[in-house]
């Protein structure tokens, strides 16, 4: 079975698309066409296989699916073979961060997680299904995808406040032998650093002579600086409301002093503000407002990475004044940082190759594929590709699976 992007309509709806509202009141398709499109949700179901007559349903049901249920039973490895494991992934969420809405609950939080399992199949072809828990408990969370696993290939947590995300993807992966990738974490980064690898291309500077500062000690800043140290970055310091961690702030939380130890080797401390004076890349990730004075302080030919939204921490008309690259998360300016870049390649690349996790090096494989795709169109209005060119997802695809038999962690 397949997750097919369609928009079911049931037949008690009325041709125009819409059910009348009680009391008389303005249907919502007239407010706004959004909720048009989202009538009746955003995906259905679909079989892969005939049902046309007896046979059919004696081979797709019984008795011929007890022969295959009995072979699986012996060979538990056949699972993936014989029936959707090894293509289908559970988005997961329990609404406690959704896009720039908050805590919104599981019910409000399902018209993101079906948007999300599209992107899955557009962009990967890979399955994936919406599972929103009604619970904020960490060990309740754990405990539910645990046991939900067997009819999966992989899990992407979605939209899970921090600190909790942390915890949660790391007791699971050390409790599931599938992938677990909390994509507001290692998504974002695993784009970030695509741009950036192709912004210092472009500047003729490679990642070692840059100094970065990180808005946001969040999932996806934290991510973020892990993956350019990794990467290789010359020097990174994370920012959250109170200023740069650093060794010396006893306010740290525990995730907040790991990354103070990986981070900020110059010693910076002070406001975001005050990090910025000379720095050659700005990477937000927290809403806010950057003034323009701190942009202006920057590095000649300084990065701006502004990726909040609605509305970024630096507006591009601002950053082009200071800035040889500007990027942000908005789909109606060059450079959008994009997730759906990175996490339809990358859980393909995981489940071609059956991976038992997604490691640093598949991720860090990612984002050199997806930099790679620009080539020689690179430009200033050009260091990341459009998420509809589709040589992105094979290129992930591709070196995220390479990666994995490289790392030990394929099992075919």
């Amino acid at each position: 079975m397949a997750a097919e992007i369609v928009n079911p309509r049931s037949d008690s709806e009325s041709q125009n698309g819409h059910t009348e509202q009680g009391g008389g009141a303005e249907p919502l398709e007239s407010i706004d066409p959004a909720f048009a499109l989202h009538r009746g949700g955003k995906m259905a179901v679909q079989a892969t296989v005939p049902l046309r007559d007896r046979d059919d349903l004696s081979l797709a049901y019984t008795p011929g699916v007890a022969k295959v249920c009995s072979a699986i039973a012996e060979q538990p490895e056949l699972v993936h073979d014989y029936t959707w494991k090894s293509s289908v992934v559970a988005v997961v969420t329990d609404g406690t961060a959704v896009l720039g809405l908050g805590d919104i609950g599981p019910e409000a939080s399902l018209p993101v997680m079906e948007g999300k399992a599209i992107l899955f199949k557009q962009f990967g072809g890979v399955d994936a299904v919406p599972l929103a828990l009604s619970t904020t408990d960490v060990d309740e969370i754990i405990e539910t995808v645990v046991r939900l696993a067997p009819s999966f290939g992989g899990v992407n947590l979605e939209d899970i406040s921090a600190p909790r995300c942390f915890e949660i993807e790391r007791r699971l992966q050390e409790q599931l032998d599938i992938p677990v990738f909390h994509d507001d974490q290692h998504g974002t980064a695993v784009v970030s650093l695509a741009a950036l690898r192709n912004a210092a291309r472009l500047s003729g500077r490679a990642l070692g002579e840059l100094r970065a500062v990180i808005s946001g000690a969040g999932a996806a800043g934290v991510a973020i600086a892990k993956m350019l140290v990794e990467a290789g970055i010359g020097d990174v310091a994370v920012a959250d409301r109170k200023g740069v961690l650093s060794r010396e702030r006893d306010d740290l939380t525990p995730i907040k002093r790991e990354v103070a130890e990986f981070t900020n080797k110059t010693g910076l401390s002070g406001s975001l503000e005050t990090a910025l004076d000379g720095a050659d890349v700005f990477i937000g990730v927290s809403g806010g407002t950057v003034p323009e004075s701190a942009v202006a302080s920057m590095a000649k030919g300084a990065f701006v990475f502004a990726m909040a939204n609605p509305e970024p921490e630096v507006h591009p008309e601002i950053a082009h004044k200071y800035a040889a690259v500007v990027a942000t998360g908005r789909s109606d300016f060059p450079n959008q940082i994009n997730n759906v870049l990175a996490f339809p390649g990358i859980f393909a690349g995981a489940l071609q190759v059956r991976a038992s996790r997604i490691t640093e090096g598949m991720k860090l494989a990612a984002a050199e594929a997806l930099a790679s795709v620009v080539g020689d169109d690179l430009s200033a209005d050009y260091v990341i590709p459009s998420p509809f060119d589709e040589r992105v997802a094979p290129a992930v695809t591709a070196a995220v699976a390479a990666a994995a038999r490289a790392e030990g962690v394929a099992r075919r």
